[in-house]
Formats: structure tokens, sequence, C-alpha cells
């Protein structure tokens, strides 16, 4: 396995890919994958997981016990990580159809909206005349 392959493989396992899939995209067997992903703490994927490098620009990461880990070695890395993986974060778009108006609007993390704006609100809520 040469250095290309390692930065990739690292490159995709912060990025959250499996071992089959990883192994898959660069033609190498999965468990070459795994070993050099639990050699490097690239190990598991999830709650138990702690990550030891940025997962934007893979520096080495100085964990404190006792607090929450750290993802990115700083905010920039953070917000150009968020930024290229969008899908990553969930969708917390909902769409509704206002009550006063019935037009169709969005509601970003909002699940209960019934208006569309202030006005419609006003205006049904307390049958004032538009």
């Amino acid at each position: 396995m040469d250095d290309l392959q390692k930065q990739r493989i690292k490159k995709l396992r912060l990025q959250g890919q499996s071992y089959s899939k990883i192994a898959g995209l660069l033609g190498v067997s999965a468990n070459t994958v795994k070993s050099y992903c639990q050699r490097n703490g690239l190990g598991k994927i999830g709650e138990e997981w702690i990550e030891e490098c940025c997962r934007n620009c893979g520096v080495e990461l100085a964990q404190v016990p006792g607090r929450k880990p750290r993802r990115f070695c700083c905010a920039e890395c953070r917000v150009l990580w968020w930024r290229a993986n969008p899908k990553q974060t969930g969708d917390a778009t909902y769409t509704f159809t206002c009550l006063r108006c019935r037009q169709e609007f969005t509601s970003y993390g909002n699940k209960s909206r019934k208006y569309c704006c202030h006005a419609c609100y006003v205006t049904h809520r307390f049958q004032v005349a538009a």
C-alpha cells in the first residue's frame, strides 16, 4: 500500500465510509483497510469511536479526558467540512400549508408551524379583517 492510498483511506474513513466501501474504491482487500485503520486510530464509527484526527485536514487532535471529544482542529476546518458534507447534518426543513392564506411554506427546525408569517397568524387567530 502506497502513501497516496493511505491518505485516501484516512480521508474516506474520517468521512464515515465503511471498510468494504473504501476497499472497493481503492482496489485493496477490506482486511487490509481494516488493519490500517485500527493501527492508525481510525477504528470504530459511531458512539464508541473517538476521532484522533481532524475530519477535514487530518491533523492529530489532543483529546481531553472527561470532555466532549473534539472532531476538528479549528473552527475553519469545522466550517469547511460541514459545507462539504451537508447530508451528514440531517434535514430539518419542513413543508406546511398556511392556515390563513393556504400557501405552502417551508420552516427550518420547527415541526409545528401553522402560519407562514406573523401577519397571517394575527389575522387568522384574532379574526382581524384583512
